[in-house]
C-alpha cells in the first residue's frame, strides 16, 4: 500500500502542516483527517522509484570504496585551499600554497 501526503486546509484556503497515511490505491483520497476530523486535501508528490540512478545506487557507487577500486582519486575540501584525500592513490594533502 501507498503512503500518501496530506496537508491541512485552513479557514483562509491556505494549506497547513503535512502528514502521512497509509492507505490503498483504491480507497478514494481523505477528505478530513481521521483522528481530529479537520479538513485536509492530497498533496501531489513525485514517486520514490527504485533502480540504477536511485539516491540508494548513487551513494553506493560514489563511495570512497568504489572511487578507489575504479583507479580515481577523491579529495575532499579541508578548508582555506587545502584538500584531504579520501580514496585512491596520491598526495594525501593538496595545497593552494604547493608549486
Amino acid at each position: 500500500m501507498p503512503i500518501y501526503i496530506y496537508e491541512f486546509i485552513h479557514e483562509d484556503g491556505q494549506a497547513g502542516a503535512q502528514f502521512e497515511h497509509l492507505q490503498k490505491m483504491s480507497d478514494p483520497p481523505l477528505t478530513v483527517h481521521p483522528i481530529s476530523q479537520q479538513p485536509v486535501r492530497r498533496v501531489i508528490t513525485a514517486p520514490n522509484i527504485g533502480g540504477k540512478n536511485s539516491e540508494g545506487a548513487v551513494k553506493a557507487n560514489l563511495s570512497d570504496k568504489r572511487i578507489a577500486e575504479l583507479g580515481m582519486t577523491k579529495y575532499v575540501k579541508a578548508g582555506n585551499g587545502v584538500y584531504e584525500k579520501h580514496a585512491g592513490e596520491g598526495p594525501q594533502v593538496i595545497s593552494a600554497d604547493d608549486k
